[in-house]
């Protein structure tokens, strides 16, 4: 009679073994802290440095063939924007438009101000 019952929880430990992890969907570097802290301590970070941070976490996606996630496209056209950089400001909303077509709308709102 403990057979039945062990038959069942040796197959499921058994097949649990075969699982694998799947690859995230985006990566996301250093930018979920780069949120964080600006909420946390508003006008504190350096416009420089977050263009630098996800300028450098956008290419290590690309090297490991991975997405950034929505937002960090438009997040370093603003931060372009800022550091008086409009042609890569629009070009970072644009990229963010094309990646992610449900943010068309809104990228558009923002480019149509920015080009005004």
């Amino acid at each position: 009679m403990n057979r039945v019952f062990l038959v069942p929880f040796v197959s499921v430990w058994l097949l649990s073994g075969c699982a694998t992890q799947a690859k995230p969907v985006y990566y996301w570097g250093g930018y979920e802290d780069l949120l964080y802290s600006m909420y946390l301590h508003p006008g504190e970070a350096d416009t420089a440095s977050q263009v630098a941070l996800l300028t450098e976490d956008i290419q290590k996606a690309r090297d490991n063939g991975q997405r950034v996630p929505p937002g960090v496209h438009a997040h370093l056209g603003y931060m372009q924007y800022l550091l008086g950089n409009a042609g890569a400001a629009l070009a970072e909303l644009e990229t963010e438009k094309r990646l992610y077509p449900e943010s068309t709308l809104f990228m558009d709102r923002i480019i149509k101000k920015l080009t005004r």
